[in-house]
């Protein structure tokens, strides 16, 4: 008998909340990259059914977040020198192109927010203000990341873009995580890609994301 519409929302649901599960346990480190889990692990640590879990795999391994290695299982991807390499490279492509159209046409009050929400960062630092100021740069970081990208209204980029997010935040999980020493030099990094921006300057705008990629690639290959 083939599922009703009320049941195929619901196993898509499943499947949805299957995902969440797994990819918020890998970003908090509770599934350790390199780590070899069966799909009776992922139910316990999803607390959602076996069919769920089945369904969920064939999507982690097309998105490059589990693998199947033969008579071994399920593998989380390891943080390696190709990793490093070829998220960076897929950050790099997407970004320094997408930053170019963002300079050329994002609202005016969009980048003002940006730079309001990076200043704030730098006066909480400067100020000793280090309660919980390492999640709000990083989450000040992703947002102008996301803005970039979310200006091209491509559903296909802005989807893939956040999945190889998570395999740069695997990468900063292993030792580059953005400390709360290292804020002003990101957030720097960040402020002169801003700058381009505000001048609407194309070139420039690529030139200091570039730039930035490059310096977090190359902290990362230094694990």
């Amino acid at each position: 008998m083939s599922e009703g519409p009320a049941s195929s929302h619901e196993a898509l649901k499943l499947r949805e909340q299957a995902y969440v599960g797994y990819t918020r346990s890998l970003l908090a480190n509770e599934i350790k990259p390199g780590q070899f889990i069966t799909q009776r692990e992922l139910v316990a640590i999803t607390g959602l059914p076996l069919g769920a879990i089945r369904e969920l795999v064939p999507r982690l391994e097309a998105e490059g977040l589990i693998r199947t290695a033969p008579h071994r299982g399920m593998q989380v991807p390891q943080v390696d020198i190709n990793l490093v390499r070829n998220a960076f490279q897929f950050r790099l492509f997407l970004e320094e192109a997408s930053v170019r159209i963002f300079a050329k046409s994002a609202p005016a009050e969009l980048i003002a927010a940006i730079r309001q929400r990076h200043e704030a960062v730098l006066a909480r630092h400067n100020a000793g203000d280090d309660a919980g100021l390492m999640e709000e740069a990083e989450a000040t970081d992703l947002m102008l990341h996301e803005a970039v990208i979310d200006h091209l209204n491509n559903e296909i980029i802005s989807n893939a873009y956040r999945v190889n997010w998570m395999k740069i935040k695997l990468i900063r999980l292993a030792e580059t995580r953005l400390y709360v020493t290292m804020i002003p030099q990101v957030m720097g990094e960040h402020l002169k890609i801003i700058e381009a921006i505000e001048r609407r300057d194309e070139n420039a705008s690529a030139r200091a994301m570039a730039d930035h990629i490059g310096i977090a690639r190359q902290r990362a290959v230094n694990i």
